[in-house]
């Protein structure tokens, strides 16, 4: 997998994750403030829109994970 892979994998699941922590008809439920923390990630996909800047990419890069393609 490759940078871009990885932050949609790990976007989705924090994103469903929090959602299950967060919402009171989930059978996890813990507290609705996780509910901030997927406000959190839609927001760092939202600037990455805009900005094409994206932390996560940078850990990811910094760890070795390849950027593009291999043929």
């Amino acid at each position: 997998m490759i940078v871009t892979d990885w932050i949609h994998t790990i976007a989705g699941f924090f994103i469903l994750f929090s959602l299950l922590l967060g919402v009171e008809a989930s059978p996890i439920y813990h507290s609705s403030y996780w509910l901030f923390f997927t406000a959190f990630v839609g927001l760092n996909l939202f600037q990455f829109g805009l900005t094409k800047f994206c932390p996560m990419a940078f850990i990811l890069k910094k760890l070795g994970v390849a950027e593009e393609r291999s043929q």
